[in-house]
């Protein structure tokens, strides 16, 4: 929980967007609610518009670095990352390329269509692109248009703009992202490999390596490179990586009552999660094992209820289903953070 930013860290605390997005490296992003309030929950007193109006700064971009699957990352290294853990989902599209029946030619003209649309500046909604990718003649029926905007984005051509609305929107990477840093191989995986156990650890290499999408050889090397600013300890019988500075850490009695996004880095960020979830809890958490995670209410470290909000004009309704016993004054003061982030007052109800 120190290392996610839920607690104090020994280095010191991230107060901006920029800073929490720089410290996990990459933030999972597809559902945009459950991303801001991954940044909310850790910047104590923002809003929901502070965090808005950060993204429309810049301090962060969202795209497919790695795993196929949208994360917020910091924008100079949006291009680096795409080339390290991005190039391996081009890898193995061909498949699926074929069975939309697309042809890489037409995947490239696609990202040049977009590339010439958006230059100068612009910024089309998801909508927008679909329509003047229909308008240059390619298809995007099915789910050939979602593949499209994700591969214009894998190639480096655009990024996940802000919202407009409740509109997701496109942008050229090269204008939101105009200074990328140019690391070399090695150099990046220390990076990746630094910032993943720095805000996940302790956590094991193939945590890392599922996380990141590299290779077995990759993820050895990247944790290698990162020297000794990371440390190998014991959980259990596992060998597990952390930042260095949590060594001397002092301990501290773990209570604390937290209520977090459903994709949020504290679950999504391992392959192993048994020591936030019981077992008995993955169905609730995650019912059919469909990949879409309920938001939690994480008591002590460990999953302990999963809760669903509505907003309304007037209140967040949410509703609580626990998983054990909880006190439901701590839960309740944890969700009334969430409905302060949205600016709305919280109406709790509590499921059997």
């Amino acid at each position: 929980m120190t290392s996610l930013l839920l607690r104090e860290h020994p280095r010191g605390r991230p107060d901006t967007v920029a800073g929490v997005v720089e410290w996990f490296g990459a933030m999972q992003a597809q559902d945009m609610a459950s991303g801001l309030w991954s940044l909310g929950v850790r910047l104590p007193g923002a809003t929901v518009t502070d965090v808005q109006a950060a993204l429309e700064r810049r301090e962060a971009l969202r795209t497919w670095p790695m795993r196929g699957t949208v994360h917020l990352v910091p924008p100079r290294d949006a291009r680096w990352m795409l080339a390290v853990t991005g190039v391996r989902a081009l890898a193995g599209v061909q498949a699926r390329r074929a069975s939309l029946g697309l042809t890489e030619a037409e995947a490239d003209r696609a990202a040049d269509v977009l590339g010439a649309a958006l230059a100068g500046g612009g910024r089309l909604t998801r909508a927008e692109c679909l329509a003047t990718l229909a308008a240059a003649g390619i298809e995007t029926t099915g789910q050939r248009g979602y593949h499209l905007l994700w591969y214009a984005s894998q190639r480096g051509v655009t990024c996940i703009a802000p919202h407009v609305g409740t509109e997701q929107t496109f942008a050229l990477l090269d204008e939101w992202a105009p200074d990328p840093h140019r690391p070399d191989r090695d150099e990046a995986l220390g990076i990746l490999a630094l910032r993943y156990f720095r805000s996940h650890g302790p956590c094991t290499r193939q945590d890392f390596a599922g996380w990141t999408g590299l290779t077995a050889t990759d993820a050895k090397r990247a944790i290698a490179v990162a020297g000794d600013d990371l440390a190998t300890v014991r959980v259990g019988e596992t060998e597990a990586v952390l930042d260095a500075a949590l060594l001397d850490a002092p301990r501290q009695p773990l209570d604390d009552v937290l209520a977090l996004p459903g994709f949020d880095e504290y679950l999504l960020g391992y392959k192993d999660r048994a020591l936030m979830l019981d077992p008995a809890h993955k169905q609730a958490v995650v019912p059919g094992g469909n990949g879409v995670f309920q938001s939690t209410v994480v008591r002590g470290g460990r999953v302990v209820g999963t809760w669903k909000r509505t907003l309304g004009k007037t209140r967040v309704s949410v509703t609580v289903r626990p998983l054990a016993d909880v006190d439901r004054a701590p839960v309740e003061a944890a969700l009334s953070g969430y409905a302060r982030f949205v600016g709305l007052p919280p109406a709790v109800t509590w499921a059997d």
